[in-house]
Formats: structure tokens, C-alpha cells, sequence
């Protein structure tokens, strides 16, 4: 039998934070049945920053819905933090998805609401907390993403890019483990994705959230991401480590979403 005289001698692995086992999911249209996701299995560690990326109904963001089961697979298994969701009642599967944020291309702020209610909405939905602890963890979130001096203002009154930090800083009021990204920057410009993906960045290295960004830019998944994965067709073609700002691509798509990389966001802090 060998003994470990030291334990700082073994590498630590971190576990996987995400693990989808076989998932598919397909929907009915005019044409038929339309198999949006088919068989992917894939984990993903605590702390990452995990890309998937694909052209345009490549399955990306049915996948990245997959994961907190606002979509619920036709088959296969979806687990996070350890808990397998699909086996979960609806009463159960409201509380663990407390520990999962989600930041959207379009924002989906309220309105009519400032954003300071806007940050604090899932706090009074879920309950729990009081006025104050709900206003502290408000301006905690805000000064997270730099608006601190927007608190009474309206989405109308704010930036393309300030609309999507509130988004952040709502999604984290909660304090998630997991932060998922549905095309967060594909309406902004490169000045307001690269400020953007910086505070991705940041809640990342700072938080240990594991952040899961789905994209069709290349150019974001070097800029933000430790892993990535390509997809088409509703199946993962293949993953691969990034190194800077460095992705080592092999299949024939992956190849192509090289070639066709546009606005270089240099890696951010």
C-alpha cells in the first residue's frame, strides 16, 4: 500500500459544478419534430469560465436553458452542484435554481421599475430577507458592476451596456454558485462587450462563480473563457482548453469560426 507522506504533494481537482448525462430535446414545428439538442453530455468544473459556441441554431442556447431546466430534456440527466434537477419536484427545483443566475441578450429588465427594484425583484419573489438586508445586498450587486450611481434610475434612461450590467448585478442578488450567459453581448458594441465581459471576468475571479457563456463570436470565448465548446446541429463537435487568448480548434466548424474571428478583444483583466 503506498502512503501520501504529504498532501500538498496531490493536485486538487475541482469537481464538476455541471454535468449533463445524455441530454437531448427536441420541439415540434410545421415540419416536424426539430432535434435541437441530441445526446450531449458534458461537465463543466467549479470556477470555470466554459464557452459554447455555434452558428446560429446550432442548439447553443436550448443547451445553456437545459441547465437550469427552463427547459426540461426529452431524456438524459442534468446535474448542478451535485443535485440531479430533473429528479426534483417543482417546490425543489425553484429553490436550487436560487444557486443559478441568468443574464440574457435582450436584458428582460422591468420597465417600469427602477433598478434598484429591478436588482432586488428575485430577492422579495423568493423571499427570506428583510427591507434592509435586501437593500444592502442591492447596493453590494450594483457596486459588483459599477452602477451604484444608477440606483434610481429606469432601463429607458440607461446604456445598451448599463442595461446588461443591471441584468448581472440582478442575477447575482441571490448570490448563485453558477452564472449562465445567453448572447449577453451580441447587441452591444466592442467597447461595451469588452467593459462587459470584464465584469464577467471579475465576478468570476473575485466570486469563484462558474460563468457559462454562450456565443457565436470567437473573439468573446479568448477574451473570457478557460474552455469552450463547439457546437452544430444540436451536438457538441468537440472542447477544447484555452491558453490566453489561444484556441486550438479541429474540427471542420471550429476551424471556420477561427477564420471568420472579428473584433479581437484582447484578454481582459
Amino acid at each position: 500500500m503506498t502512503e501520501v507522506s504529504n498532501l500538498s504533494d496531490v493536485s486538487v481537482v475541482p469537481q464538476p459544478v455541471i454535468r449533463l448525462d445524455g441530454v437531448s430535446k427536441s420541439f415540434g414545428t410545421r415540419a416536424g419534430r426539430y432535434d435541437a439538442v441530441r445526446n450531449v453530455s458534458l461537465s463543466i468544473r467549479a470556477g470555470d469560465t466554459f464557452g459554447i459556441i455555434g452558428k446560429s441554431g446550432a442548439g447553443k442556447s436550448t443547451l445553456l436553458r437545459l441547465v437550469n431546466l427552463l427547459e426540461r430534456p426529452d431524456e438524459g440527466a442534468v446535474h448542478v452542484g451535485g443535485t440531479e434537477l430533473t429528479a426534483l419536484s417543482k417546490r425543489d427545483l425553484r429553490a436550487a435554481r436560487q444557486n443559478i443566475g441568468m443574464i440574457f441578450q435582450q436584458f428582460n429588465l422591468l420597465q417600469n421599475e427602477t433598478v434598484f427594484e429591478n436588482v432586488a425583484f428575485p430577492l422579495r419573489v423568493h423571499g427570506g430577507r428583510g427591507g434592509g438586508q435586501i437593500a444592502a445586498r442591492v447596493r453590494e450587486c450594483l457596486e459588483i458592476v459599477g452602477l451604484t450611481d444608477k440606483t434610481a434610475s429606469y432601463p429607458a434612461q440607461l446604456s445598451g451596456g448599463q442595461k446588461q450590467r443591471v441584468a448581472i448585478a440582478r442575477a447575482l442578488a441571490s448570490e448563485p454558485a453558477v452564472l449562465l450567459c445567453d448572447e449577453p453581448t451580441s447587441a452591444l458594441d466592442p467597447e461595451t462587450t469588452r467593459s462587459v465581459l470584464s465584469v464577467l471576468r471579475d465576478i468570476n475571479t473575485r466570486l469563484g462563480v462558474t460563468v457559462v457563456i454562450v456565443t457565436h463570436e470567437l473573439a468573446v470565448v479568448r477574451a473570457l473563457c478557460r474552455h469552450v465548446a463547439v457546437m452544430e446541429n444540436g451536438r457538441v463537435l468537440e472542447q477544447a482548453e484555452i491558453s490566453g487568448a489561444n484556441v486550438h480548434l479541429s474540427s471542420a466548424l471550429g476551424r471556420e469560426l477561427i477564420r471568420e474571428a472579428t473584433h479581437p478583444y484582447e484578454e481582459v483583466a
